[in-house]
């Protein structure tokens, strides 16, 4: 029976659920309905060495069922750093007590760590077959002015490690074109194929399609993602600004997990909205039902962001028949071709208050659009996990 190893060194230490993350709980979960057997496995840095996740990890490979505090960042506990150093001085001693970890196949679906990297040596070549590795976007060296500093110092070394493994699975055909392009621009010779593989997403539990909205309310506008640079969050409060000084009535309502450095200024800026007394809400991240709730009052979302390499909150929108305002571009575009968006030329404020506007005075328009996002059909992530295992079948060892 093949054994199909996968990293799962950061969402294996972390209660975020941001994009990443869901990619990776919910692939390593449709791998494991696939048949066959699926180890999850982890640089240990304290023990400085590849392993199995243990129990409690592996309650992380689930999606949290509420918010978990502390961030993005992955978290040990100390008896987990103390046991991993113990096991290292350990291990000086008796070297060849516990056989190295190996496998028949490995699948690398984070955006791995600079310490990751350096301890791929001593494991790739422990792999009898496939080494393969999921791409998600290269934001941080289009958009570095957008992006952590130390992000967009990283980059370029991952961006050459990916040619250690032997195909590259993008997530969607965006991604995969900005990948081949920064290659073809290093002048790499023979690198590993890269296709892209659009993702999955969680289909909403079962209930009525259509509007939950009280009787006089203001309509709610939604809009779902990490506050962070590239999001663009601060031009949707600055459109929505403008839309509440003319007058129109609606509240909005921001969703995800704040990035401590990029995200500061739209937070500023929501802060001083709701100071000013306007009808901006944003408590943090989401539960699942509560995100499901949300979805579900609602009368419309918008995604502001510049750039994706793929962009969840899109289809999920759709996915509970609700339009979605979106960029008409890259990765994003990709999503909106299938009816049920406004996709636009441009995400600045003006444009996207055009946008807003639009959609809040015009019910019939919002009703085409949810007509049309009720009639698309969705990939689940055991189809997603079932295209990959295939297009794998077809790639070679390098």
């Amino acid at each position: 029976m093949t054994q199909l190893l996968v990293d799962l060194s950061h969402t294996g230490h972390t209660g975020a659920h941001t994009g990443i993350q869901r990619l990776c709980r919910a692939l390593y979960a449709a791998l494991r309905e696939q048949g066959g057997e699926v180890l999850p496995i982890c640089h240990d840095p304290y023990e400085s060495a590849w392993r199995p996740l243990r129990r409690w990890e592996r309650v992380n490979l689930a999606p949290p069922p509420g918010i978990v505090a502390g961030g993005r960042g992955a978290r040990w506990p100390l008896s987990a750093r103390i046991g991993g150093h113990l096991r290292r001085l350990a291990a000086r001693v008796r070297p060849t007590a516990a056989p190295a970890l190996s496998g028949d196949c490995l699948i690398e679906p984070e955006i791995f760590s600079p310490a990751v990297a350096r301890a791929f040596p001593a494991i790739l070549p422990r792999i009898s077959g496939l080494r393969i590795a999921l791409f998600h976007d290269a934001a941080a060296l289009q958009m570095p002015e957008l992006s952590p500093p130390r992000t967009v110092a990283r980059y370029p070394a991952y961006l050459q490690e990916l040619l250690l493994f032997d195909g590259i699975a993008a997530i969607s055909d965006d991604s995969r074109a900005t990948l081949v392009d920064y290659w073809r621009w290093l002048g790499v010779a023979n690198p590993p194929p890269v296709v892209g593989i659009p993702l999955g997403i969680d289909p909403p539990v079962p209930a009525p399609f259509g509007h939950t909205i009280a009787a006089g309310a203001a309509p709610v506008v939604l809009s779902v993602g990490s506050i962070e640079g590239r999001k663009n969050h601060l031009a949707l409060l600055d459109a929505c600004e403008m839309l509440w000084r003319r007058g129109l009535r609606f509240e909005l309502q921001l969703i995800g997990l704040a990035h401590p450095q990029t995200g500061r200024p739209a937070l500023d800026r929501l802060h001083a909205l709701q100071t000013a007394g306007r009808p901006v809400h944003y408590e943090g991240p989401a539960s699942e039902a509560d995100l499901a709730r949300a979805y579900r009052a609602c009368t419309f979302t918008v995604y502001p962001s510049l750039m994706e390499g793929f962009g969840l909150p899109v289809l999920e929108s759709l996915s509970y028949g609700k339009p979605c305002i979106s960029s008409a571009h890259g990765a994003l575009g990709e999503s909106t071709r299938g009816g049920g968006c406004l996709a636009l030329e441009r995400v600045d404020a003006p444009a996207l208050a055009e946008a807003v506007a639009s959609l809040l005075s015009d019910s019939e328009r919002i009703d085409v659009l949810t007509t049309a996002a009720q009639h698309r059909t969705f990939k689940s992530w055991s189809a997603y996990t079932a295209e990959l295992l295939a297009w794998m079948r077809t790639v070679s060892r390098r």
